[in-house]
């Protein structure tokens, strides 16, 4: 039985009681002032502030874990390549389930065969031999809706809600989605796309919100309060995505490279996670762009391995957090990586890897003990952020106790 002391001192899992509650939107007018665009990477306050407690906690269970048990957590397994015992086996931090992807297969499955799969997954890391197991995170391509689930409400595409200009409105849609996600078990959502698309050929055109780069910064603010709220029952994990420069590549190509200077991408590529880091996002998706300023004479690669970005800009300049998470298979696009291993990514700030296999094939001979050590303390903290009820982000509760059909992870072994 999960008691509340059992989740007052859980801090390693996401809350996924799968609340269904009336939300009642905030006023989203007052989201993002509107200020020159900077130029430079901006120093930014997220919404969500940190817990010396909480940091204390972690900071003791990561210190001890084995280098196993971190490269475990710092790997996401597709649902269709990895059962519950493998979770248990390699101490898988996180699993997803990409579009066609349901449980057992099956296209039609019911919200109760997706819980009762998120449970087996949560149990089987509650199963470990780890001094303190933690449960895993699930994420789904929630981008409009929950559309895997079979009869989920479904929200047009990205570019008909940009046309709206209705801050009011794209919160309201993060926090429906959220709580239909909640409902399945999961806790994780890979949205908002943020990219500002600036060639109409480009085939994902239709995920941006539009040119308009202080609407992007807007949405991105307004659709991240919507979706994590308050952390309350109804509320998921949101993603920023597709870090950095997705929308600007040459000729529209998809995965591309963009070749713009580098106050293009701070000021019109960069303002929608702007607007997302400040509402409190817990997750950055990198992105498969590469990035060549020409003017400059610099040519900065794919992202995933693009240090300078994830790890300096990102999280130094802009004071970023949480964690990065690459995109499918990603990684192996990284000169000398594979989808299985790649140093690079991981060092240029990446954790945890969306992969097509299973856990199994990962690379432990080039891990480097201390570095994982980093990337496993990062993922932990950055994933606890829904642990406890009395966790408090800008005065609200987070997540915590409650009993409900919908309840799929409560906490950590108490220890």
């Amino acid at each position: 039985m999960i008691t509340r002391r059992t989740l007052l001192t859980a801090i390693l899992s996401f809350a996924m009681l799968a609340g269904c509650g009336q939300h009642t939107a905030m006023p989203a007018t007052d989201a993002v002032v509107v200020e020159t665009p900077p130029s430079d990477w901006p120093r930014l306050t997220s919404a969500v502030q940190r817990d010396s407690a909480l940091e204390t906690r972690v900071q003791e269970i990561v210190a001890g874990m084995s280098l196993a048990q971190k490269i475990g957590q710092m790997t996401q397994a597709e649902i269709k390549s990895i059962t519950p015992d493998q979770v248990r086996q390699y101490y898988i931090g996180s699993v997803l389930n990409g579009g066609g992807s349901w449980p057992g297969g099956n296209k039609q499955a019911r919200v109760g065969d997706w819980l009762a799969l998120a449970e087996s997954y949560r149990d089987a890391s509650l199963h470990t031999d780890a001094a303190i197991p933690i449960p895993i995170i699930w994420g789904t391509d929630a981008v409009h809706g929950h559309g895997n689930v079979f009869g989920a409400t479904l929200f047009p595409h990205n570019i008909g809600l940009g046309a709206a200009h209705d801050p009011g409105l794209i919160e309201a849609i993060g926090a429906s989605t959220a709580r239909a996600v909640r409902a399945t078990g999961i806790n994780w959502v890979f949205a908002p796309t943020l990219a500002v698309a600036m060639n109409h050929r480009w085939g994902r055109s239709y995920e941006s919100f539009g040119q308009d780069a202080e609407l992007v910064r807007r949405y991105a603010h307004a659709y991240v309060r919507g979706m994590q709220g308050a952390f309350a029952d109804g509320n998921t994990i949101a993603t920023a995505k597709h870090f950095i420069g997705d929308g600007a590549t040459e000729n529209g190509t998809d995965q591309g490279i963009a070749k713009i200077d580098r106050d293009a991408m701070i000021r019109v590529h960069g303002a929608g996670y702007y607007g997302a880091l400040e509402a409190g996002v817990q997750t950055v998706m990198a992105s498969y762009n590469s990035w060549h300023d020409v003017a400059a004479g610099t040519d900065y690669g794919k992202m995933h391995g693009a240090r300078v970005l994830l790890t300096d800009a990102l999280k130094n300049a802009m004071g970023f957090d949480g964690f990065v998470v690459s995109d499918w298979n990603a990684i192996g696009q990284l000169p000398g990586c594979s989808n299985a291993s790649c140093a690079a990514s991981i060092n240029a700030g990446n954790c945890p890897g969306r992969k097509r296999r299973d856990c199994t094939g990962a690379d432990r001979r080039r891990g480097e003990p201390h570095r994982a050590r980093q990337i496993a303390c990062r993922f932990v903290r950055s994933a606890s952020v829904a642990k406890s009820p009395r966790r408090r982000c800008a005065g609200n509760r987070r997540p915590g106790a409650g009993s409900a059909r919908g309840t799929a992870i409560a906490g950590a072994a108490e220890k």
